[in-house]
């Protein structure tokens, strides 16, 4: 991986964590204290931060790795382990500016058509999905049920990858500008959600 890229998502990353704003709407414990499998399917469809993530990381692998399924896997994986984090109470820091973090440093390596071995792409996308799955466990504290919701997240989560994957798969040799054009408009919701929680 080239050591300016590296640089540049470090630096993404630290200035993140250093704002301390919370800008995502619902993040208040009890939100969804009635959710059920609707819900949880339709919660990651109606935040444009998590929707743009999650069709990011499916673009991102179709257009770069040879394992196609490795950084999808870990978002999931990873999602549902920050979940579970949120409703047993324990607090990260800096939720809402990881969250933009992760738009603005994902549609950079969408971009820059970014290569890296796939554990690391997997660590990278995974650190993400923690920052996401807080915000939505956190939602849940006190619902009455909580299995319900959570699998529903995570169906349309993989249903948001495979739609990633599917699409990049189909630009990935039909055009250089269009996938380009595509993280350019992730990267700068990304980098507008930062500015506002400044």
């Amino acid at each position: 991986m080239n050591p300016k890229l590296l640089n540049t998502l470090v630096l993404i990353a630290a200035c993140a964590l250093s704002t301390g704003a919370r800008a995502h709407i619902g993040t208040e414990a009890g939100a969804h204290a009635t959710a059920g499998l609707l819900d949880g399917l339709l919660h990651p469809l109606t935040g444009l931060d998590h929707l743009a993530a999650m069709l990011a990381v499916g673009f991102w692998s179709a257009l770069t790795a040879r394992r196609l399924w490795t950084a999808p896997l870990a978002f999931a994986v990873m999602l549902l382990f920050g979940a579970l984090l949120g409703l047993a109470g324990i607090e990260l820091p800096a939720v809402e500016p990881m969250i933009a973090a992760s738009l603005l440093v994902l549609g950079l390596l969408v971009v820059l058509r970014a290569r890296m071995p796939a554990i690391l792409a997997a660590v990278l996308v995974g650190v993400f999905a923690i920052f996401h799955g807080v915000a939505h466990g956190t939602e849940l504290v006190g619902a009455a049920t909580i299995w319900a919701p959570l699998a529903g997240m995570l169906i349309t989560t993989v249903s948001l990858h495979v739609a990633g994957l599917g699409l990049g798969l189909a630009l990935r040799r039909r055009s250089q500008w269009w996938p380009r054009l595509a993280g350019a408009m992730v990267t700068l919701l990304g980098g507008f959600l930062l500015l506002q929680m400044v």
